[in-house]
């Protein structure tokens, strides 16, 4: 038989554990899923209405979320990862992205990626009709994310979650 580069498999253990990971949802599933309101804990304004895709599609270290945000509303509370990078695709309708200073017209196809970490950013939907977009990102089990606009820090530590304003914090 021909070499497999794991060492004990047969020909076949590729394919097997191919199969044993990968998962496919096809769009009619998508479609059926529940959509689940979201609400930031620190923004009232931000409500978004939630496809989660990472969980049933195997995904364990990054989350990937199908998000319809209505006319009006925040995708979140303007924020950045020091350890989870992001990702967004605009899908559909039109909205506004306020990363770091600046602030961008979003439509379709537009692509932004938050390394860890990086300026922070946020969505809104100024437009009459839903923003449609695909969000993407690591699951670290511990992260700090900052939220400059409201002044305050969340802290993520192996399930646990506990914020601070910014007023509270000391130097050491």
């Amino acid at each position: 038989g021909s070499p497999t580069p794991w060492p004990g498999c047969s020909a076949s253990c590729p394919e097997a554990l191919a199969a044993s990971v990968v998962k496919h949802l096809p769009a009619a599933s998508i479609a059926a899923m529940t959509e689940r309101a979201h609400q930031h804990q620190f923004n009232d304004n931000a409500v978004r209405m939630t496809r989660t895709l990472g969980v049933p599609g195997g995904l364990e270290q990054i989350g990937v979320h199908l998000i319809r945000l209505a006319p009006g509303f925040d995708s979140t509370q303007f924020h950045y990862h020091d350890a989870d990078e992001e990702f967004v695709l605009i899908l559909a309708g039109q909205g506004k992205a306020f990363i770091g200073e600046e602030t961008f017209a979003v439509g379709p196809g537009d692509f932004m990626g938050f390394p860890a970490p990086s300026p922070g950013h946020s969505l809104h939907n100024d437009s009459a009709a839903d923003l449609i977009y695909l969000v993407g990102g690591e699951s670290n089990p511990a992260d700090v994310v900052h939220y400059p606009w409201i002044k305050r820090t969340m802290i993520k530590s192996h399930g646990r979650r506990a914020w601070v304003d910014w007023a509270d914090l000391h130097d050491l």
